[in-house]
């Protein structure tokens, strides 16, 4: 029984450790201390006050107080605690603007609930199933909490902030993709108005939506056990985690592939002839929001070859009223083809098969052991080489998880035997794999060795390095890591965007003055700095008018077609460049009627310095077609 003086010191602990940390933290804000040093040092120091009078006199009551791995666990969660209030901190006090005095008693509010539900956790003698089941679910809100608190103060990628301008300029069809990605931005900044969680909120939907069919599936398929396991993954694995999180047309892709094995399982497997309506309606979906789903045509056809029972819907109505309802949904997509000389099938069809060739296999093989882990794959590995089930329901599963799972990736195999493959393509494919894995977490018992009881003992270190990872990566892109400086790279470390806006924003205010007339603001790529400066540099104002490359002979993808070279005759450019010979070049001399000279100015984030970038002007654009 405890002692009245160590549940007088829990007691204490409980309510001294917030209050100090709360207390330290504006002591060293006070100081001149960064918030990051502040929000770090206070945190420690509030941890160590609730070690050593409330979680020592535990671990000693329990006889554990040598248990490192005890000790391993709650330093696991003290960290995790930290990503968490950090990200909490970093909303309040930045995007929001709240005062980090105040901010930071709603950080420790956050920190609190992670520690006290991660201590309990691991200080808890149960064993079994239930404490299995209560580690899967706080992982699960822990993943998800994290996206939540800094899906907004997160900057956004180039990616995402070209397709934000894809939402300013809402049509039913784009070059590079679809239009999906667009209304959902479009949908998310006129609830939550033009800011990052506005332009992330759909791709937060998108992801409970592919987690909770991809629980559905593994339900059916493999039963509750495995359903809470495949939760788990499409919560915490990589790809999965970050097409939850960012706005890209993956989000709305996952979100349909998971629905669609689902309807179609209910239709193969369960013999539902109403699931076709949901599986038309999520291919159809899918459709528009990337190319890639119609794979999943493919896998319908063989499985419906190969499976006995399922030939008979062959002769049904269903399948057909289903592909009726995808090209339904498809149709303004085809609509908007047929009006622009078929340029986005095109785009993504002929131009990528008209490009050298390349080996690119290893990318490929290397881009599943990041999408989903090495263990993943190790998974995915051992269910299809370990022997085929006995009876005729788990053969039927079998062969529609093999085909679901194998015929899109032996696709993107001989894709790759010649052509170059980007690191997402396989992403949303592997959402079918996502039963298998899940099934392979559960599997105990004295028959199971080898590989398969490696997998399983992987699972948990694996997710939890996983989360880990995350909340230490979003920490560094919003408050950052104590000695870690910043990637001069900000096209792929989305951090200081906003101050570049500004600055630039403030040179075109000199350009506009000395002028007389609005500047278009040029960056020399294809989309990335055009693409930040109008978001962070306007937003809805539209404050900055912004273009591309494709003004002085390079490639600007949809700012061709919304900023046209003809229509820029005669207009003064503010010219911007990560590298200087960019702006020296003699194609854009030959552009302008006169050029001013080249400014060298420096971007920095929290203090440190990030990269060099060059801006420069052009007087009288001029449309010049062919240069020598």
């Amino acid at each position: 029984m405890p002692h009245k003086d160590d549940n007088l010191k829990g007691r204490i602990a409980l309510a001294a450790a917030p209050l100090l940390d709360v207390v330290l933290f504006c002591v060293f804000l006070a100081d001149g201390a960064s918030l990051l040093i502040s929000h770090i040092a206070s945190f420690a120091l509030a941890m160590a006050l609730n070690y050593l009078l409330r979680i020592r006199p535990i671990i000693a009551a329990a006889g554990r107080g040598r248990d490192l791995s005890l000790h391993g666990q709650l330093l696991l969660v003290t960290v995790m605690a930290l990503f968490l209030r950090g990200g909490v901190l970093a909303l309040l006090s930045q995007p929001w603007h709240w005062p980090p005095q105040v901010a930071i008693v709603f950080a420790v509010i956050a920190g609190l609930a992670v520690t006290a539900s991660g201590y309990s956790y691991a200080l808890s003698p149960a064993a079994g199933e239930a404490r299995t089941r209560a580690l899967a679910i706080g992982l699960i809100g822990y993943a998800f909490a994290l996206r939540l608190v800094y899906s907004g103060s997160v900057e956004l990628l180039p990616e995402e902030t070209y397709y934000w301008n894809y939402a300013r300029h809402l049509d039913i069809g784009y070059l590079d993709h679809p239009p999906l990605v667009a209304w959902l931005i479009s949908l998310g900044t006129s609830v939550f108005g033009q800011s990052q969680f506005g332009v992330r909120v759909g791709a937060l939907c998108c992801g409970v939506i592919a987690s909770i069919f991809a629980y559905r599936l593994a339900r059916n398929l493999f039963g509750d056990a495995t359903a809470l396991a495949a939760l788990l993954l499409a919560q915490t694995l990589p790809f999965f985690f970050l097409s939850g999180l960012l706005m890209t047309p993956d989000a709305g892709l996952t979100a349909a592939w998971a629905a669609s094995l689902y309807y179609l399982e209910r239709a193969l497997l369960a013999g539902r002839a109403t699931a076709w309506w949901g599986a038309g309606a999520a291919l159809g979906i899918g459709m528009i929001s990337k190319y890639s789903i119609g794979l999943l045509v493919p896998v319908i056809i063989l499985f419906m070859l190969l499976d006995r029972q399922s030939r008979r819907w062959w002769t049904r109505w269903e399948p057909y009223a289903a592909a009726a309802l995808a090209l339904a949904i498809f149709s303004p997509v085809i609509l908007w083809n047929a009006q622009h000389d078929w340029a986005s099938f095109a785009f993504q069809t002929s131009r990528r098969l008209a490009e050298a060739p390349r080996f690119a296999l290893h990318r490929l093989l290397a881009s599943a052991l990041v999408l989903i882990t090495p263990t993943g794959v190790l998974a995915v590995a051992a269910y299809f080489t370990s022997a085929r089930p006995a009876s005729a329901d788990a053969a039927r599963r079998w062969m529609f998880t093999a085909a679901a799972v194998l015929m899109p990736l032996a696709v993107f195999v001989v894709f790759s035997l010649r052509h170059d493959v980007k690191l997402d393509w396989t992403g949303a494919p592997w959402t079918a794999a996502l039963p298998l894995m899940a099934a392979g977490m559960g599997v105990a018992g004295a028959g199971v060795a080898g590989i398969r009881a490696w997998i399983r003992k992987a699972w948990p270190p694996t997710l939890v390095c996983m989360l880990l990872l995350y909340g230490a990566g979003l920490h560094y892109l919003v408050l950052g890591l104590p000695g870690a400086g910043y990637s001069k790279h900000i096209e792929l470390i989305p951090v200081g965007w906003r101050d570049f806006s500004r600055r630039i924003a403030a040179a075109a205010a000199v350009v506009r003055t000395e002028t007389g007339s609005e500047p278009l603001i040029v960056g020399m790529d294809r989309y990335a700095i055009a693409s930040e400066l109008a978001f962070y540099g306007g937003g809805a104002q539209a404050a900055l008018q912004t273009s591309s490359s494709h003004l002085f002979g390079g490639m600007g993808l949809m700012y061709e077609r919304w900023t046209p070279a003809e229509q820029q005759q005669g207009r003064n450019l503010l010219l911007v460049a990560w590298d200087a010979r960019e702006l020296a070049d003699s194609a854009v001399a030959s552009h302008a009627e006169r050029l001013g000279p080249i400014s060298d100015d420096v971007l920095s984030q929290n203090g440190r310095i990030v990269r060099h970038y060059y801006s420069r002007v052009a007087y009288n654009y001029r449309n010049v077609r062919d240069i020598r």
